[in-house]
């Protein structure tokens, strides 16, 4: 049986005994973890292990893991990592420190997360921010010089598909225009398309190489006016597979945040027809998991190769010693200190 087309939050830091049930039943493409189901390290390796189990197939097992104000595993069994515009402000002075430092503290980080079974983590943000918008992106993203993003957005990426994690760029095409927080509000951005063209969107159009993406819940009136681009059809092949030119797995952002409106059905069901390979549900919460999953069919055609082409990209390791991890941890922090 195939996987089906949605990921889901889970509940606590065990694998409860209707959580197991689901997962089998449901076959979710993968499962996501948030501080709520973080305690400590074994305990975080077995509830994945119960999760991919329960799931019966190859599943994505991913976290938001970003560094900054955007890290679920952290102090006391896992070091701090500086927020993104800290390699930003590293790269005015030294443009090639700067993008190793990034690729050093990546690839530290995915030792951490490939340790503890993840394959995935959902960095690094490549949104441009600008003067006036909602500070929901702020440190997270690299600056506010396109350059810059691509630079340090990709070497991250590598850093961390050299430790085994797959990155996911987010949020595409873009959220740093946006003048409202999406986990709170529909944004919405009247910018021209040609310079969204020649900006937010550029550094996904530089590294759409890169085998995932998560999208943003915003509305572009120069793209479509009536719908967020996670739910806009003309926003995902004309922006994100057509000007962007990105053919990886593109996963929505969380379904539950209220830019989004309808029931939770109707969201995901308009996600996926709108373009989405995978439909995104974090809060755990069964009855809402539920509702998402009725709505995800199995992943077939297009979605299932690119599902299959992220799980590829998802290699062994390159040698790294927890010693070696720990000194390019501590270059990293020096560099930015």
């Amino acid at each position: 049986m195939l996987q089906r087309a949605f990921i889901c939050g889970l509940s606590g830091l065990t694998l409860s005994l209707g959580e197991a049930d689901f997962l089998t039943a449901a076959r979710p493409a993968g499962v996501i973890l948030f501080a709520r189901n973080v305690q400590s390290p074994e305990q975080v390796s077995r509830l994945i292990e119960d999760a991919r189990e329960a799931a019966q197939g190859e599943v994505l097992v991913l976290v938001d893991q970003e560094g900054g104000r955007v890290q679920r595993l952290s102090a006391p069994y896992w070091p701090r990592y500086p927020a993104a515009r800290a390699f930003g402000l590293l790269s005015g002075k030294d443009r090639e420190r700067a993008a190793n430092t990034a690729r050093l503290c990546a690839r530290a980080m995915a030792y951490d997360l490939h340790a503890l079974g993840f394959n995935t983590t959902c960095a690094p943000v490549l949104d441009v921010p600008v003067p006036g918008a909602d500070n929901v992106i702020g440190d997270r993203a690299y600056g506010g010089d396109i350059e810059t993003v691509i630079a340090l957005g990709g070497a991250v990426a590598e850093g961390l598909l050299a430790g085994g994690i797959l990155p996911v760029m987010k949020h595409i095409p873009g959220h740093g225009r946006a003048k409202a927080d999406s986990h709170l509000a529909l944004p919405v951005v009247d910018t021209p398309l040609d310079e969204l063209q020649a900006s937010d969107f550029a550094p996904f159009r530089a590294l759409n190489h890169l085998p995932m993406a998560m999208t943003a819940h915003v509305v572009f009136t120069g793209v479509d006016a009536d719908a967020p681009v996670t739910v806009s059809a003309k926003a995902i092949g004309e922006v994100i597979r057509g000007f962007i030119g990105f053919d990886g797995l593109l996963m929505s952002d969380d379904l539950s945040m209220r830019a989004l409106s309808g029931t939770l059905e109707e969201r995901t069901r308009a996600s996926l027809a709108a373009g989405c390979d995978v439909a995104l549900h974090c809060n755990g919460k069964m009855e809402e998991v539920a509702a998402v999953a009725l709505a995800s069919p199995p992943l077939e055609g297009p979605a299932l190769r690119r599902f299959e082409a992220a799980l590829a990209a998802c290699r062994e390791p390159e040698a790294f010693a927890r010693e070696e991890a720990e000194e390019a941890r501590a270059e990293a922090l020096a560099a930015l200190a």
